[in-house]
């Protein structure tokens, strides 16, 4: 099996659950998937392997939480007991995914079901497409190649004047395999240490590595990491369905998180809108709330000089916040981004698939994302248009009108 424990996964599916469970139980959702670069010469092929995707998906829907994997969640400051207790009775089902080839030769992947017992899908199961691909087409991977790539981007970080970058692991989605995965970080505890959290969470001054974390939550767990992770684009996505009405759904989705956490893992998504939008709705409340904003699309340059400007028309001293870059960044626009705004934030790096499928072949750019959420359109409008992900054109206008999207 591909995935052995449901702690193979990131962190921000847990917290995001925790609220759902607290907040929403009753929301259905689905979600669909869809495969960025499909139709590039040898690329997205997946139909081929939908009896493998299948046969993953069933063994992981026999999976449960085991004892010492329920024992640390609970000794997460944010995680509450009863969230824990909940996890201790859960079980994925397979009722709620299909699978399906089409005669393109890609696949169609549908979730459905509560939101409640589907949010744990989406990472695993593009693990499983990832790795049943790779395993196919890459039957005699060339590791040594991999190493060697490897070894490249921590001589790039160990150079002069980088001590202070961290980066974090967030490549669990999209990773070549689970073993390449383990070994990268193993590989790069040894070489770079272990650093203290830099998104948010709690931060331990004795860590002075430069590995800040990993958002898998198993391999946390294993290699004595920091478990890093927020609120992702679903989130703000379902406060489409479930606030109170559609321009307010994003302040009603920010409000509801701090509701949850009281000031913990205060990290808003600003792209789930755009970035002008969400500047708007990001306003003087917000900014002193939250310990600060990640960025997932469009130029991350251009993003973090207004993201620090409008700390600065709120009043805020930027040096106070935390910006977090994870738009496919590698390890040289990591260094170029860290060159231009140390000293005047605090910085994080999540690296995801430039870490974990780097040995050459080309990665599949594969997402799930969330489509409807109680039975009405849902949607992100990102500032880079490939990102965009909705199936429904008139509420993609819809949304575009009514948050000043041009």
């Amino acid at each position: 099996m591909i995935i052995t424990s449901l702690l193979d996964t990131d962190l921000y599916k847990f917290t995001m659950m925790q609220v759902v469970l607290h907040q929403f139980p009753g929301a259905e959702v689905e979600y669909r998937f869809k495969c960025r670069n499909a139709g590039a010469p040898g690329i997205g092929d997946l139909a081929p392997y939908v009896n493998e995707i299948r046969e993953e998906i069933c063994g992981l829907c026999h999976l449960h939480f085991e004892d010492d994997e329920l024992a640390y969640l609970k000794a997460m400051r944010f995680i509450k007991s009863d969230f824990v207790d909940f996890l201790g009775i859960f079980r994925l089902n397979q009722k709620y995914v299909s699978v399906t080839a089409l005669p393109s030769g890609e696949i169609e992947v549908s979730i459905k079901g509560p939101w409640l017992h589907t949010i744990l899908f989406e990472i695993p199961v593009l693990a499983i497409i990832n790795e049943v691909y790779f395993r196919n087409t890459q039957q005699r991977p060339d590791v040594a190649e991999g190493r060697k790539r490897l070894d490249s981007k921590i001589q790039q970080l160990q150079a002069a004047g980088l001590a202070e970058l961290k980066i974090a692991d967030y490549g669990t989605r999209r990773r070549f395999g689970r073993a390449w995965h383990e070994e990268v970080l193993r590989t790069l505890v040894t070489r770079l240490g272990r650093g203290g959290a830099g998104t948010g969470q709690a931060k331990d001054a004795n860590l002075s590595g430069q590995l800040a974390g990993t958002s898998n939550v198993l391999l946390a767990m294993e290699l004595g990491l920091t478990p890093l992770g927020t609120m992702a684009h679903e989130y703000l996505q379902a406060c489409q369905a479930l606030g109170p009405r559609l321009r307010d759904s994003q302040v009603f989705g920010f409000e509801s998180w701090a509701k949850e956490y009281r000031g913990d893992l205060g990290l808003a998504l600003s792209d789930v809108y755009g970035m002008s939008a969400f500047l708007r709705d990001f306003d003087l409340y917000f900014c002193k709330l939250f310990d600060g904003t990640r960025h997932d699309s469009g130029d991350p340059f251009e993003w973090g000089e207004r993201m620090l400007g409008h700390y600065v028309k709120n009043r805020v001293d930027p040096k106070t916040k935390t910006l977090i870059f994870s738009d496919a960044l590698t390890i040289p626009r990591t260094i170029e981004l860290y060159r231009q705004f140390q000293g005047r934030c605090q910085l994080a790096f999540g690296i995801g698939t430039n870490l974990t499928n780097d040995l050459g072949y080309e990665p599949l750019q594969i997402v799930i994302k969330m489509v409807r959420c109680n039975g009405q359109p849902v949607a992100k409008l990102s500032d880079t248009p490939s990102k965009n992900m909705g199936d429904d054109e008139k509420y993609l206008a819809y949304l575009r009108q009514v948050f000043e999207v041009t």
